[in-house]
């Protein structure tokens, strides 16, 4: 007979933990790639199974080790991510880290099946942990720049006819998997506000209100801005540096610091500061006209 003061057996003591969640994560930058592996694998129930460099080392993980969450960047060399992304989407669900903010990447990715969309410096390290769990459970999440580019293209009723920056979205021929682990050519899917507006309960769930709360998008037509200068002056927005910029558009530092003089010359700025508060809107009278 058990003794009265001794508790219960536990019934559930032999009941194995829930496994840890399995998570790819690619992207070129190994700096990159190394903190977030280091990010993931601190906690205890993420495990990082594999890294990649580009998207056709992305889909080659992903087919091996059938990981529960892919981390996969945009701007890569040989297959991008937009690229990789609707095959990647047939083995886990696939959420998008990027600097790229660009609203038609936004929505080709959303088209080809990301789960999520998380711009690098719209988000904190619980945040990205928060993102990686849900996205297994089918919650989408996506930071302010991303659901801004949504809200605004359902607003403007707008199609996805606009050609992507940088002609990604196109898998390089020069690069070409190996007899086996290709990417075949697929259509792509097609899009609709009506199916686009299905995801605006999802994107309410997002964990601390950071897709909520975000000022109308600023008017940069006045700026003047070549799409070369505006994508470079949104990396700038982030907080890159010009090492970073240079390796994200794959360009010289040199080319940078020339498209960033002419960039505080059409914003009327002297710091990178000053013009990234122009940029996002911040800066005072920045409804108006640049003086």
């Amino acid at each position: 007979m058990q003794s009265p003061t001794q508790p219960p057996p536990n019934p559930f003591q032999n009941v194995p933990p829930p496994a840890a969640l399995r998570v790819v994560v690619a992207d070129d930058n190994p700096v990159v790639r190394a903190g977030l592996t280091a990010l993931l694998s601190g906690r205890a129930d993420i495990t990082v199974v594999a890294e990649a460099a580009d998207g056709k080392e992305a889909y080659e993980a992903a087919h091996a080790h059938r990981p529960d969450v892919v981390l996969l960047d945009v701007r890569m060399p040989g297959v991008d991510g937009i690229s990789a992304l609707p095959y990647l989407v047939r083995i886990a669900p696939v959420v998008m880290l990027t600097y790229s903010r660009e609203t038609e990447i936004v929505q080709e990715a959303l088209r080809r099946g990301a789960g999520g969309y998380l711009v690098h410096g719209e988000f904190t390290a619980d945040q990205l942990v928060s993102a990686v769990r849900d996205i297994k459970e089918g919650r989408a999440h996506f930071t302010a720049t991303a659901a801004g580019a949504l809200l605004a293209q359902l607003r403007q009723g707008t199609g996805g006819d606009r050609a992507l920056p940088e002609g990604l979205g196109a898998v390089h021929t020069t690069h070409r998997a190996p007899a086996g682990i290709g990417l075949p050519r697929i259509p792509s899917p097609p899009t609709s506000a009506e199916n686009l507006s299905q995801l605006q309960p999802d994107m309410a769930q997002s964990s601390s209100g950071w897709t909520g709360g975000r000022p109308a998008a600023p008017d940069r037509s006045r700026f003047r801005l070549s799409t070369r200068e505006a994508e470079i002056m949104d990396l700038i927005a982030s907080g890159m540096n010009n090492q970073q910029i240079a390796a994200t558009c794959f360009i010289s530092e040199k080319t940078v610091k020339n498209h960033i003089n002419r960039i505080f010359a059409k914003l009327h700025s002297t710091s990178r500061s000053e013009a990234a508060a122009k940029w996002l809107g911040t800066a005072p009278g920045s409804g108006r006209g640049v003086g």
